[in-house]
């Protein structure tokens, strides 16, 4: 039986841990080594990103958080016992990504619960890739997907006017 994004995203679930951005934001005060890692694609990331955090997009990971690999990232690859949290926009691409550094030896890997839109709905600092501040507004419009009619499941298309 084929699978689908959410089948993969819900069975991933019940074996991760996931943090709300409330308490994350309190956490980051108390523990600021936690290590953030934004999957987001880089595109994404420069538009709006949680200050500190790293961009290691998800299609890299796993080369990423190993020596020898042409994109390997030390601070992740030495982090295995380090307070780690992943974001993306939603929580979706995250949840996939801690349940891979899980069974990659990562002892202390969350994803971050509703991804940057939550953290945006709670008014929490983002930055862009110039570490300015962005405005919740303009990043609630990064946040909310635009899809184009070809991307709809055949079925659930508008009809072409």
């Amino acid at each position: 039986m084929m699978k689908s994004y959410n089948d993969l995203v819900n069975k991933c679930l019940p074996h991760i841990e996931e943090v709300f951005p409330w308490d994350l934001a309190d956490e980051l005060t108390k523990n600021p080594g936690t290590l953030l890692v934004d999957v987001s694609e880089p595109y994404e990331f420069s538009c709006a990103h949680i200050p500190g955090s790293l961009n290691i997009p998800r299609g890299i990971l796993e080369s990423a958080c190993e020596y020898d690999y042409d994109e390997t990232v030390p601070e992740l690859a030495a982090g295995r016992d380090r307070d780690l949290v992943l974001i993306c926009r939603s929580g979706r691409r995250s949840a996939l990504a801690a349940c891979t550094l899980a069974q990659m030896g990562f002892n202390k890997v969350r994803s971050l619960k509703t991804g940057l839109r939550g953290w945006n709905d709670g008014e929490y600092p983002l930055v862009d890739g110039q570490q300015k501040p962005v405005d919740p507004d303009i990043a609630e419009s990064y946040f909310t997907p635009r899809l184009r009619p070809e991307q709809r499941k055949p079925g659930n298309r508008p009809p072409r006017t």
